[in-house]
């Protein structure tokens, strides 16, 4: 082993998060808008989420509560998604969750759990279909397009 070669460079949090729906993701929010594209790539993930002090786990579990808050279910998706790809188990992302209840009350805090139910649904099906340790993909989401 080189002791003088440098670390391999870790994946970008926005690799991490998209996995291999980046892409699409990164597509369509072209689609909508060039610049908003490049604001969300080039400001939220490439800048602020690569900033010290937490780790990508906990970033992507603050970004699932406030986008729970937000009644946001695209990007909850993807968020839900990321959290677990950067480590959370399924527990400490229901846990999350859960601790919207008194913030954000029941209908916000349900509708969250739909998005993860959702989520886990298509991994196990895609587990039983291609084999255990698949990446986390959810469907498209048609209104998300």
């Amino acid at each position: 082993m080189d002791e003088t070669a440098p670390p391999a460079a870790l994946p970008s949090a926005r690799t991490v998060i998209f996995g291999s729906q980046e892409e699409r993701i990164l597509e369509r929010l072209e689609q909508l808008d060039p610049a908003l594209m490049s604001y969300i790539r080039d400001f939220a993930y490439d800048t602020v989420y690569e900033r010290p002090g937490l780790d990508l786990k906990t970033r992507e579990l603050l970004a699932c509560v406030m986008l729970a808050s937000l009644g946001s279910p695209p990007e909850l998706r993807t968020h839900l998604r990321g959290a677990m790809q950067a480590g959370a188990t399924e527990q400490e992302v229901r846990e999350t969750l859960l601790f919207c209840i008194p913030y954000l009350g029941f209908p916000r805090t349900v509708a969250a759990f739909e998005q993860l139910r959702g989520l886990l649904e298509h991994q196990a099906k895609k587990s039983s279909q291609t084999g255990a340790g698949e990446p986390v993909t959810p469907p498209a989401d048609p209104a998300a397009q």
